[in-house]
């Protein structure tokens, strides 16, 4: 089991129940009825020895903060705890005699927490909703380490309050002056193959997490256009060169212009070009003949 972290918590068996419940419990479900789906939808870690402790475990702390905890859960716990059952599943899996000292105190601790009288019920949690960082259509601009200036268009943005992306494509201007409307509808998109990357647009869904706090100071807005098509946040293949979202997405337009436009001083361009009008333009109908 590698370090040997006694804390009852410190499983991932029982980091995944508990934090299973408690999603459920803060959007307003009942305590019992989770319990349920859980028990239903998590058999398979009751057939783990190593795991199947720590499930009854977490249910029954969840169960507890909520003071909802089941008498038969209780007892089930005790009977783990008292009759030595988990002390000896650590021994056979090759724990210490110190590590298990450490662990006989943890379970005796928790037990006696268990049968104790919590004042209130744990509150529910309310989500924080998400708004996104910028609206269909905007454009707006950074500095770039040579003294020009770069900049992105907003092409769609998740209306999802739980997750509130925007699909940003960072483009190839790099201008001495603050770009304009029309620099903006006539740009290209960035395409990379610096480092690792193989010719990949920066065509990206970003999460508003990380804006605020690292990021805010880096843009400017500049202007808003017409964005005539619509993405799908659910259709990452929809025009054949969009990213599936990624929470973790750092907002790095400037970093990716300056790391493409250096290394395109000793490596060539890329050849592929894609343009903002490819993006935001729908097709008339007299383009089809």
């Amino acid at each position: 089991m590698g370090n040997w972290s006694t804390a009852i918590k410190d499983s991932d068996a029982f980091s995944d129940v508990y934090g299973d419940f408690f999603e459920l419990y803060n959007n307003g479900e009942n305590p019992k009825e989770i319990t349920e789906k859980i028990l239903t939808e998590n058999f398979e870690i009751l057939e783990i020895d190593s795991e199947k402790n720590d499930f009854w475990f977490a249910i029954a702390l969840a169960q507890w903060e909520t003071k909802t905890l089941d008498e038969n859960i209780l007892k089930k716990v005790e009977n783990i705890i008292n009759s030595g059952d988990d002390i000896k599943l650590w021994a056979e899996l090759g724990a210490d005699k110190q590590s298990l000292t450490k662990r006989k105190i943890a379970l005796d601790k928790f037990l006696v927490k268990l049968k104790s009288d919590r004042e209130k019920p744990k509150p529910r949690k309310k989500e924080k909703l998400k708004t996104p960082v910028f609206k269909k259509g905007d454009c707006f601009i950074f500095l770039l380490e040579n003294g020009n200036y770069g900049g992105s268009i907003v092409l769609a943005e998740d209306n999802n309050p739980k997750t509130a992306y925007n699909l940003i494509a960072t483009t190839r201007l790099n201008l001495k002056t603050k770009p304009t409307k029309e620099d903006f509808i006539n740009s290209e998109v960035l395409i990379c193959n610096y480092g690792n990357w193989n010719d990949n647009p920066k065509i990206v869904w970003y999460a508003p997490d990380l804006f605020k706090k690292n990021y805010s100071e880096l843009y400017e807005y500049a202007c808003n256009i017409s964005i005539e098509k619509n993405y799908d946040i659910n259709n990452y293949s929809g025009e054949g060169y969009l990213f599936k979202p990624s929470s973790t997405a750092g907002w790095n337009m400037k970093s990716d212009v300056d790391n493409q436009f250096k290394s395109e001083i000793s490596k060539p361009k890329p050849k592929k070009i894609i343009t903002i009008k490819q993006l935001t333009k729908r097709k008339k109908w007299w383009d089809i003949f």
